[in-house]
């Protein structure tokens, strides 16, 4: 499955970053692309919000350095969270 085939968004592994500073996020984003790793479970739910942009700046940032991501982008109706896509 690839993350163009993702319909139902609410079954997915989810992280919510909501009241995350940048470098939290960081921290919380590859912990939580590492553990699915493990779990295999290859698409995934990172929800960021909004905001200033700021925290979503650092995951796209983070998303774009870690290697066992395969790809990833934003949710068609909901600018504040992406999926991700991840190597197993």
């Amino acid at each position: 499955m690839t993350i163009n085939e993702v319909v139902f968004i609410d079954n997915l592994p989810k992280l919510d970053l909501h009241g995350f500073d940048r470098d939290s996020a960081r921290v919380a984003i590859n912990d939580f692309i590492r553990d699915n790793k493990k779990m295999g479970n290859e698409i995934v739910l990172i929800v960021h919000g909004i905001g200033t942009g700021i925290v979503r700046e650092a995951s796209v940032n983070t998303l774009n350095h870690n290697k066992d991501v395969i790809e990833f982008k934003s949710v068609y109706n909901n600018r504040g969270c992406m999926l991700v896509q991840i190597k197993l």
